[in-house]
């Protein structure tokens, strides 16, 4: 069995990430005196959610590209899947600095929509077939 070196650069990237992401949302919070949900504070509601999407896809992400890297080995397909995973999730967040990229058409935030819509695409298309070439690999495996 391989140790899945790769997930596990990954996902010590994206809990740093997550970290960096629940400070922000955090310390946000203690200034504008706000302990639960967002109130009208768009500015709160895009950290929270920038730090909530991230929660519910990484740790799903990591465990499936750990279990494929178990199963096939390392090698450039799961450092690909990784790699593009990663990435996707920094221009998600990166989106999310601006209202632009979640709330409001302000002009010159065009670049948010895209890293937003970019971030997003890539992160489902990256899990679903990073999912599908698991299960090709599970039902290949001792062929």
């Amino acid at each position: 069995m391989a140790y899945p070196y790769t997930a596990a650069l990954v996902g010590a990237f994206l809990y740093i990430l997550q970290q960096g992401l629940m400070m922000n949302t955090g310390t946000y919070r203690g200034k504008a005196g706000i302990g639960v949900g967002f109130g009208d504070d768009k500015h709160l509601e895009r950290k929270i959610r920038r730090h909530g999407n991230l929660a519910e896809n990484a740790a799903i992400f990591v465990a499936v590209l750990a279990l494929t890297e178990m199963l096939v080995g390392t090698g450039p397909i799961v450092i690909v899947f990784g790699t593009v995973f990663a990435l996707a999730r920094v221009s998600h967040a990166f989106a999310f600095n601006s209202l632009g990229g979640s709330h409001e058409k302000i002009e010159g935030t065009q670049k948010y929509l895209v890293a937003r819509m970019l971030g997003a695409f890539l992160s489902g298309l990256t899990g679903i077939l990073l999912s599908l070439f698991l299960i090709y690999s599970v039902f290949t495996a001792n062929a």
